[in-house]
């Protein structure tokens, strides 16, 4: 795809993202929609290898998705590509349906299971090393997504420190850095600035993007595979909380909740 294409594709994912929340009647809104043109652009825009055909394909890239509560953007992404129906997204988040909040490796596509903040980055090193160790780090790389608040969990820097350690060169984490969190900003929780330098100084090559502008997000992803540095390779992609609906956007109400009929309206207006 294009830029143009990916541009509508993003559009038409966080629409069918927020139609999937309303009909579950519940979900994590806000940071499902800043993720939208990260994931888009690695599925869409000839970075990640995989086949919804062939889900464990030895050779398929792996992506984790470790913002685990914002998993509704890549089961809407999955059932897109056609790796399960798109009528399975009607049981998210109801009792007896194949879909929960949280991924789930039962679920074609979905790499590890996640929601417990921390865990992906720690997980996409053993994958990246186990690669390096079988020699096989032409066939693969480990992709994974984690959110900046995520990052005040220890076990975030434990792995930045580990992948620099073991040259995990095969390794790009994405941060998708809204400056939000569940309850505030995440400057007013824990401080993350120098955010870009703190990777650095953990031994990452540090990329910093505008994680909603498609063009960044390709010039930054397409030579991942290509680096000569033996360094893992950081993506600081600054995005917006609630990404595509005005009254959402950095509004921290927006982490988890369903609007009310005139904000729906409204909300559809602005998507479609």
């Amino acid at each position: 795809m294009n830029v143009k294409q990916l541009e509508d594709k993003s559009k038409n994912i966080r629409l069918k993202i927020f139609e999937t929340i309303i009909e579950a009647g519940k979900g994590h809104l806000g940071g499902a929609l800043s993720c939208v043109d990260l994931i888009v652009t690695l599925y869409y825009g000839k970075i990640l290898n995989f086949d919804p055909k062939n889900p464990k394909w030895n050779q398929r890239d792996r992506f984790l998705f470790s913002k685990g509560h914002a998993g509704l953007a890549l089961y809407v992404l999955l059932a897109d590509l056609g790796y399960f129906h798109e009528d399975e997204l009607k049981s998210y988040n109801k009792g007896g349906g194949n879909i929960a909040e949280h991924p789930d490796t039962r679920l074609p596509g979905i790499e590890v299971v996640a929601g417990s903040l921390g865990h992906g980055i720690g997980i996409a090193n053993g994958i990246a090393l186990s690669s390096k160790l079988e020699k096989h780090k032409e066939d693969f790389y480990t992709y994974v997504l984690i959110g900046d608040g995520e990052c005040n969990e220890g076990l975030i820097w434990e792995s930045a420190m580990f992948a620099s350690h073991h040259q995990l060169n095969n390794l790009i984490t994405i941060v998708d850095r809204n400056k939000l969190s569940v309850l505030d900003y995440t400057e007013n929780i824990i401080n993350l600035e120098p955010f870009a330098d703190k990777w650095k100084a953990f031994g990452w090559e540090v990329k910093e993007i505008d994680g909603h502008n498609i063009s960044d997000i390709l010039e930054a992803l397409k030579n991942s595979k290509k680096r000569d540095s033996k360094k893992p390779l950081l993506i600081l992609a600054n995005t917006i909380k609630g990404k595509g609906i005005s009254f959402m956007e950095n509004k921290i109400k927006w982490h988890h909740g369903v609007p009310n009929k005139d904000e729906i309206d409204l909300a559809l207006k602005e998507l479609k």
